[in-house]
Formats: structure tokens, C-alpha cells, sequence
């Protein structure tokens, strides 16, 4: 990948990882946009926004994109954990994501990549952006007894409600995955490179990446 030019790095990441606030100081040591699903989401949700819409607002200005740009800085870094373990214990409805949405999502992902630079968390990324000319794909994971204790810490929850809620959503994100790209999350052909998070901060472990791009 070259930094130097517009560029995509994906990251795919374990609930309790640190994944995500890895993403977001990577973002951050790069000057460029983080995106994640919340976001997406609640912009499909503001916009009500079709395929065949963005299709045709492809190289206009368009509020939904100023929204986007605007609105990454927002999220809580902790939300979309929370949202999930609400989720698991039945506070939340079921996720349910139709064709039309990962289609959806798909043609926002790629128009936001036209226009800038940028890192995206999930959302079947290293898969979308597999042609892409000028894209890094990361998989950031670590043990079951890291991602419990931090979990644990983060949400304050007991490590049977934190084990149950790991296991839920590595199960939901690996059937979307598979669902949507016929491929598995877990497979490390999906990506260029791999951290385990045993061992490190997310300071070492954007390090390592920033290395890894020179």
C-alpha cells in the first residue's frame, strides 16, 4: 500500500480485541476518516438511501456525504460494543441484514473510497475492496481470555455474560460474512497481515501496522 496515494485500509477485528481502538488511532496517525457500521447504518437510516440513489448522486455533492464526512468524529468509541451486548441479552432486536442493506453498504463503502482516503472497520471490507489497487487488509484478533478481561473491564459485565457475548457476535459476524461473500472471516488468506493483541497496546499494535505500510 502507498500512503502517498488515495488509499483503503480495512479492518476486520474480534469483539474485546481492541481492534476498533487500534482503527481509530490508526485513523488518527494517518489524518484520515474512520468508518464503521453504526455509521453506515444511521446514515442508510437518515438518507433512506437506495443503491440506484447513490448510483445516480455518484460524482455530485449529495448531503449524505458531507453527513458521513462530517459525522465519524461522533461515534463513542465504545458503542458498538455496548449496542451488541444490549443485543445478546435481548435489550435490542435482532440484527437482521437484508441483500438490499450489504448492497447498500457496498455502494457507500465504494463511494467513500473514491473520494478520500480512508479506514473502514468490518462490513465485509477485505472482501469489497479485494481488487482494489491500492488497499491493506488487516485482521486484528487475540485469545478468548484477553478478549473476556477486556470485555469484562470495559462494559462491566461478569465473565459469563462477557464469554456469552464473544461468542454470539463472533458467531453473527462470521455467518455475515459467509452469508454475504461465500468466504470466512477467519480465513487469514482474507488479509495482509495479522496481530494478535496478546502482549501489546494498541499504541504497539499501530506501530507494528505503520511499519508494516513504511
Amino acid at each position: 500500500m502507498d500512503k502517498e496515494k488515495k488509499f483503503v485500509i480495512t479492518i476486520n477485528r474480534e469483539l474485546g480485541s481492541g481492534g476498533r481502538t487500534v482503527g481509530r488511532k490508526l485513523a488518527e496517525k494517518l489524518g484520515v476518516p474512520y468508518y464503521d457500521k453504526l455509521l453506515i447504518q444511521s446514515l442508510q437510516e437518515k438518507y433512506n438511501l437506495t443503491v440506484d440513489e447513490i448510483e445516480k448522486k455518484k460524482g455530485n455533492k449529495h448531503p449524505w456525504l458531507t453527513y458521513l464526512k462530517n459525522a465519524f468524529v461522533s461515534i463513542n468509541q465504545n458503542k458498538d460494543e455496548l449496542w451488541y451486548y444490549q443485543m445478546v441479552n435481548g435489550e435490542q432486536g435482532d440484527m437482521v441484514t437484508s441483500e438490499d442493506m450489504f448492497k447498500v453498504e457496498q455502494q457507500i463503502l465504494k463511494s467513500v473510497a473514491e473520494e478520500q482516503s480512508c479506514i473502514i472497520a468490518g462490513r465485509s471490507g477485505f472482501h469489497i475492496f479485494a481488487n482494489h489497487p491500492n488497499h491493506l487488509s488487516i485482521m486484528i484478533q487475540a485469545s478468548m481470555e484477553y478478549r473476556i478481561e477486556r470485555v469484562m473491564k470495559k462494559q462491566g459485565l461478569s465473565r459469563e455474560q462477557a464469554e456469552k457475548a464473544i461468542k454470539h457476535v463472533d458467531k453473527m459476524r462470521e455467518n455475515y460474512v459467509n452469508k454475504y461473500t461465500g468466504k470466512s472471516r477467519y480465513d487469514t488468506r482474507n488479509y495482509n497481515l495479522v496481530i494478535n493483541m496478546d502482549g501489546k497496546t494498541e499504541d504497539e499494535a499501530v506501530n507494528l501496522i505503520l511499519s508494516y505500510i513504511g
